[in-house]
């Protein structure tokens, strides 16, 4: 039988996935549509522009993340087998 725990936090991480996934479409096209009016719109020089600002703030926001997990003691979510 399925631990309810587990279908809780795998409907946690599927719903922050999504919301995240909502959230990334969003900043995508507030950032493209910023790109547009400094100029720099689907030219090469505003595609590698768009490429490296998108690659900046992701990994802002995960070393954040991973902080703020480090600092209070997180763990992962989901445990492989060969692990648990």
């Amino acid at each position: 039988m399925t631990d309810p725990r587990a279908m809780v936090q795998t409907m946690i991480t599927l719903a922050s996935a999504s919301l995240g996934l909502v959230a990334a479409l969003a900043w995508n096209e507030a950032i493209k549509a910023t790109l547009a009016k400094l100029g720099l719109g689907e030219d090469l020089a505003g595609l590698y522009t768009y490429a490296i600002l998108a690659t900046v703030i992701a990994i802002v926001v995960l070393a954040l993340l991973g902080r703020i997990s480090a600092r209070i003691g997180g763990e992962a979510t989901i445990v492989r087998e060969a692990e648990g």
